[in-house]
């Protein structure tokens, strides 16, 4: 819901910090700028602030005031310091020829309105109000995309954020057109704004805004390659075309787990990446007029490994998304009615605590292969889904113990090396398949291997 003009000056006037602020002697005028005003606007709570001053003194003044010293931070286009005083986070820069020219800056219209502080009032020349209550992203100057193509991206993080809003006709225009420029934005910066979307209300919106604009190929080329299988072979259901329809499901479903933040990103990208192996590994069968994509889970973990380590993504999450990848096939081979008991401890004690985060990858792939139909197979591959989810929880309350470890086996006369592990993770294997239960069943097992072994992998 959005703010009456004379609602959004009293919800800015009763902001605490503006408060702490309008008491202070200040050199030169101090504006709030940027999003909190947006977010004032829509009536929600902003995260942070922006700040402009006229005076470059008046920085230490706010340090002063909040107890905090001001760091520079050094990823954004213009020199902008930071202070953090508890929970309130502020970014400041200075102006450089007016606030007007300051607005003319901003990536978006409805982020280019400004408050100044001590006059309490607000300043609009580029019809940001007039945007906002027309629910329009527009840019304030045709430059905006080459000066700092990140923007491209937040363009789309806000459509899929903000409910009710388009891209104004000219930034679409502009995207499509000019995609490549996002090859200049940092990895890091590009990275983060992708989360953003992939947690998003409407992260279908996002996605589908990435596709039809092209710059969801630009950021992964690697995408391209699946898109030109669907074109040459007229798969059903689609390569490309069922993975990115999958994330209409993606918000709905996620809230029947209870996953934090980092582990539905993971999902996410799991989801967005789980398929790229297929244009390697493309087959047909002739005589049964069946397509195949034999191991495609390998290649497309592969694949997916040089873009995370392209967009700079952490060792866990990388870990954590390749692991969903490689496995992502496990539980709809699992789903025929002959897969036994065995099969489902086993998937669960492989995958541990990324049991829950695979049965939305599985459920994601499946609703977007069936464009959401249920049909026999897909009550088939649910029924597993939610036995994997039991059989999880039951090892979260009874956890398996190991009933032997290395230094076991080094004392049965093994040496240091691979072969010790392997024989650790096949009684491993055989402990959750119940054929094994007790320690000595696990030693009595080491001894007979240690036999076949040849006298190299003894101590």
């Amino acid at each position: 819901m959005l703010s009456s003009w004379t609602a959004l000056q009293k919800r800015v006037r009763r902001l605490d910090i503006l408060a702490k602020i309008g008491s202070l002697d200040f050199a030169g005028k101090v504006f709030l700028v940027g999003g909190a005003l947006r977010e004032l606007a829509l009536e929600c709570v902003p995260n942070d602030y922006d700040f402009a001053l006229e005076r470059a003194s008046d920085l230490k003044r706010l340090e002063k005031a909040f107890g905090a010293h001001a760091f520079l931070l050094g990823k954004k286009p213009l020199q902008t310091y930071r202070i953090v005083a508890g929970d309130t986070v502020m970014d400041i820069t200075m102006l450089q020829g007016g606030i007007e020219n300051d607005l003319l800056r901003r990536d978006f219209t409805m982020n280019a309105m400004a408050y100044a502080v001590k006059e309490r009032s607000i300043t609009d020349p580029l019809g940001g109000w007039k945007d906002l209550s027309s629910r329009i992203i527009r840019c304030p100057r045709k430059e905006s995309f080459e000066e700092d193509p990140l923007r491209m991206v937040k363009a789309i993080r806000h459509l899929s954020t903000m409910s009710g809003f388009s891209l104004a006709p000219e930034v679409i225009t502009s995207i499509s057109e000019n995609g490549a420029w996002i090859r200049r934005a940092a990895a890091e910066r590009i990275k983060h704004e992708l989360d953003l979307i992939l947690l998003a209300k409407h992260v279908y919106r996002g996605i589908d805004a990435l596709r039809q604009t092209g710059l969801l190929f630009e950021i992964f080329p690697e995408l391209l390659s699946l898109l030109e299988l669907d074109r040459a072979k007229g798969l059903d259901p689609e390569a490309l075309g069922h993975t990115l329809g999958a994330f209409k499901y993606l918000g709905r479903l996620r809230r029947s787990f209870p996953l934090t933040d980092r582990e539905a990103k993971d999902v996410g990208y799991a989801l967005l990446f789980h398929d790229l192996g297929k244009a390697r590994t493309f087959s047909y069968d002739e005589k049964k007029g069946q397509v195949h994509f034999f191991y495609h889970e390998r290649f497309s973990r592969e694949i997916a490994a040089a873009i995370m380590e392209r967009l700079r993504f952490s060792g866990p999450q990388t870990k954590a998304v390749l692991s969903l990848i490689e496995n992502h096939m496990r539980i709809f081979l699992i789903s025929n009615r002959d897969a036994t008991e065995k099969a489902t401890r086993r998937l669960v004690y492989k995958m541990e605590d990324l049991t829950p985060s695979l049965v939305l990858l599985t459920l994601l792939d499946l609703y977007g292969s069936s464009k959401g139909k249920e049909n026999a197979s897909t009550r088939q591959v649910k029924q597993k889904c939610r036995e994997v989810l039991a059989a999880h929880e039951e090892r979260l309350k009874t956890p398996l113990p190991r009933i032997v470890d290395g230094n076991d086996l080094l004392a049965l006369g093994f040496a240091e090396g691979p072969a010790l592990g392997r024989i650790l993770q096949e009684i491993r294997e055989k402990q959750i398949a119940g054929e094994i239960e007790r320690r000595e069943q696990a030693l009595e097992f080491a001894r007979r291997a240690l036999d076949e072994f040849p006298p190299a992998i003894r101590s």
